[in-house]
């Protein structure tokens, strides 16, 4: 332990000659923060000032070129395992901005982050200041030790005490908390988190729902959390016991390349159904809705993850037909024998796109059907309304009945109810 603690110490010392206090590091960062506020990204003077003082490049790894480093969307891994899975990292700019602007962190506030690195965490401690406390949780002791010297070397270890544990299982002693920002996906929100929670606090916690992610910021109300925004983002997976492994299939073609399909829940019951499914004549459903080109309609993927049984994410191997195609995105559906993607064609206007499905299988109409089905629902309850807003009901609790355009997702700990405000 004491060699890898040198081995940070070098190399945090090698990042830190990079100069901080040079003009070009000023002017990036600088630039950042420019940007971050345009985008209103960051909205308050204090979460500013944080982003214009903590040096962000001397918490990844060296040699990450500045135009990298600050870049507004782009994460810095900081570690992966033996098969390149992520297991850290330094999160976009923008979403780092976000959630501490989601949670109304502020002067004088005990504020918990799970997940560690050191670079959120010294944000956080200089949000709160000097009358506050952060406390930065991980699982892993390669990441916490990591996080206590570059904490150290950047003048925040007395600001920030960094712990190892598994948070899932809470951290006896440590009381309540007026903001938690869980910095790793989740794919619930586990009862230890809650524990720890003030009565009046804010959780802003990265939920995975069947693949889809949502940063939410949840406050209490009542007996249950109802969200406060939601962004849209993807985090590392949480690690330890409250980790939800995906369930994976590969689908082979004739040329021995492969589409995945990653099931969040609702995976198949016999995959072999699938098999030679790529062999197939490939078959399509058009929605008849339109979108511009340039236009979000990320409130599609969630709906889709809600409503259409069978849902999935969809990955194809270079080399693949699929791959080859490019007018698609990676959400699928499975029914039976047969699977459908989420597909696009241009219009004759040509500034818009027509939303559809394409499938394989015997019966890949009918699956192409039932994902058109839903686009079109989407388009007719949702596309024109506000945005999605999120309830979370613990275990022993009762939502009641449930309205329509409300999709109800069953977790381990509790229930997630998205809910779509009717369209006008």
């Amino acid at each position: 332990m004491a060699r890898e603690t040198q081995r940070l110490e070098r190399r945090v010392t090698h990042t830190a000659d990079r100069s901080d206090s040079s003009d070009r590091v000023g002017q990036i960062r600088d630039a950042l923060v420019d940007r971050l506020i345009a985008d209103d990204m960051i909205t308050s003077s204090a979460v500013e000032a944080a982003f214009r003082t903590v040096p962000r490049h001397a918490f990844v790894p060296a040699g990450t070129p500045l135009e990298v480093v600050y870049d507004v969307d782009q994460s810095v891994i900081t570690k992966t395992d033996e098969h390149g899975v992520h297991l850290s990292s330094v999160s976009a700019a923008y979403i780092q901005a976000r959630m501490i602007e989601q949670a109304g962190v502020g002067p004088g506030m005990r504020v918990l982050e799970i997940g560690s690195g050191g670079y959120n965490a010294a944000l956080l401690a200089e949000v709160v200041g000097v009358d506050g406390q952060v406390v930065s949780v991980d699982i892993d002791a390669e990441i916490t030790d990591r996080a206590r010297v570059l904490l150290r070397e950047t003048g925040y270890d007395r600001r920030v005490r960094v712990l190892q544990a598994d948070a899932v299982h809470g951290m006896p002693g440590e009381g309540v908390f007026d903001r938690i920002l869980v910095t790793v996906g989740a794919w619930d929100i586990c009862p230890a988190w809650l524990d720890h929670l003030a009565p009046d606090g804010v959780i802003v916690v990265p939920l995975r729902m069947n693949g889809v992610t949502r940063t939410i910021a949840f406050r209490r109300n009542g007996d249950h959390l109802t969200s406060t925004s939601s962004e849209v983002a993807g985090f590392v997976p949480l690690q330890g016991d409250g980790a939800r492994p995906e369930r994976i299939f590969r689908l082979p073609d004739r040329q021995g390349q492969f589409v995945s399909l990653r099931f969040d829940v609702g995976a198949p019951d016999d995959v072999r159904q699938l098999d030679g499914v790529l062999d197939t004549e490939r078959t399509e459903v058009w929605s008849g809705v339109t979108i511009g080109l340039s236009e979000s309609f990320a409130d599609l993927h969630l709906w889709l993850a809600g409503f259409l049984p069978g849902f999935c994410l969809l990955a194809a191997d270079d080399g693949t037909e699929l791959a080859a195609e490019r007018r698609w995105f990676p959400f699928g559906v499975v029914r039976g024998d047969s699977f459908a993607y989420l597909a696009w064609r241009p219009t004759d206007e040509g500034s818009r796109a027509e939303l559809g499905a394409r499938a394989f299988g015997a019966h890949g109409k009918d699956s192409a059907a039932a994902m058109s089905e839903q686009i079109q629902a989407w388009y007719q309850r949702a596309r024109r309304g506000p945005a999605p807003t999120f309830a979370y009901w613990p275990a022993g609790t009762s939502a009641g009945a449930v309205p329509d355009n409300v999709a109800v997702l069953k977790k381990t700990h509790g229930l997630l109810m998205i809910s779509w405000p009717v369209a006008s």
